[in-house]
């Protein structure tokens, strides 16, 4: 939902009228999950999908009907010969739809919050009725915030109160925003979580760091650009980076937010910038830490680095070699392999496959082993 961002705050703000449509659940093979969403305006015109082909065309003409009430609507669609029929695309699935005329000051005030949280960037969870069986309101729907308390609601046909053993059922059955889970669905009540965006530092941006960064934003990366050359952390060269930071290692790194959500990419120009990254990398508590190179060259930094007192368990945890192996050569292969690791990682609780066989980390340097 957030790259409709825009369009959700002009409905908002009233400079226009559209139904909202969600898919909130699914059963089967289908061209998008719960938690897709599609905007259809008066003219036939939309922003965002529902995976068209099968049934999208359907949504809309429902859509556009449902838009002169004021009241949402759990549309049900049978994703078989009805449906795409023409274009062979017969999908086998079903989908529930909630189709929300925004037309009204009590929907405008709701996309507002959803505005909100979604400029907030720490994730919220959107829980909706799409089933008579769970004893409530059909089409009801309430926010949740990252820490799983009430923002709004359309309960009663207002955003500022919820029917109390209704919160109660929604805040007992919802998952943590922190545990990234992905749509699901209970006692028929849809649960919907839009993610906290993850930020990306990318420490070089060189071919490799660009490539990564292009990639990245739009698989829902905050990417903040590291280097010490201006002309290279340029706007030019990094037109959707939230951060270009221009300075030396040293200088950037030991002052730079670093949490459980942040990502930390070290493609350098040389080895020993590389190095210096990792050392002020390693032991921060990012969620994740990769570095480029060779084998022989990770194995010599990780001696450097526990010379200097970096842990052995924390090197241990650094992804190096980066990527996943797809047999990359080229930069944008590169690239993709890494985004692909990014991506898993996030999305499946720091799992990933394909990865080559990490490097072992000894608790003592190789020159010192000798020395045993």
């Amino acid at each position: 939902m957030r790259n409709l961002l825009k369009e959700i705050l002009e409905l908002a703000d009233g400079g226009r009228d559209a139904a909202f449509c969600r898919l909130v659940e699914t059963r089967g093979s289908t061209p998008q999950k719960a938690g897709a969403t599609m905007l259809v305006y008066p003219d036939g015109s939309q922003a965002g999908t529902l995976g068209g082909g099968c049934v999208e065309a359907e949504v809309k003409r429902k859509a556009l009907l449902i838009m002169e009430d004021t009241a949402s609507q759990i549309e049900s669609f049978q994703l078989n010969s009805d449906y795409g029929w023409d274009d062979g695309l017969i999908c086998g699935g079903r989908m529930q739809i909630l189709v929300t005329p925004v037309n009204n000051a009590s929907a405008r005030e709701y996309c507002g919050h959803i505005v909100q949280l979604l400029e907030q960037e720490r994730g919220f969870t959107e829980a909706v009725v799409f089933d008579e069986a769970s004893d409530f309101e059909l089409a009801d729907r309430v926010l949740l915030d990252s820490q799983q308390q009430f923002v709004a609601s359309t309960s009663g046909g207002t955003t500022d109160s919820c029917d109390a053993t209704f919160l109660r059922t929604i805040q007992d059955h919802s998952k943590p925003i922190v545990d990234r889970p992905r749509a699901y669905a209970q006692s028929g009540i849809a649960f919907l979580p839009s993610l906290e965006r993850c930020r990306l530092v990318i420490v070089g941006g060189g071919h490799v760091g660009k490539a990564v960064a292009d990639l990245a934003y739009d698989l829902d990366f905050n990417v903040w650009v590291v280097d010490d050359r201006d002309t290279i952390v340029s706007e030019d060269r990094f037109p959707r980076a939230e951060q270009r930071l221009v300075g030396g290692v040293d200088e950037i790194l030991p002052d730079l937010p670093i949490d459980s959500n942040t990502y930390c990419l070290i493609v350098t120009r040389g080895h020993n910038h590389d190095e210096e990254a990792l050392y002020h990398l390693a032991e921060r508590g990012a969620r994740y830490v990769g570095l480029i190179g060779s084998t022989r060259k990770i194995k010599m930094i990780y001696d450097d680095l526990l010379e200097e007192g970096v842990s052995s368990d924390a090197l241990q945890n650094v992804f190096a070699p980066l990527g996943i192996d797809i047999g990359s050569q080229t930069v944008p292969e590169i690239a993709v392999s890494i985004c692909a690791e990014l991506v898993s990682h996030r999305n499946q609780s720091g799992y990933v496959p394909g990865r080559p066989e990490p490097i072992r980390v000894s608790a003592k340097p190789e020159s010192l082993q000798q020395q045993d």
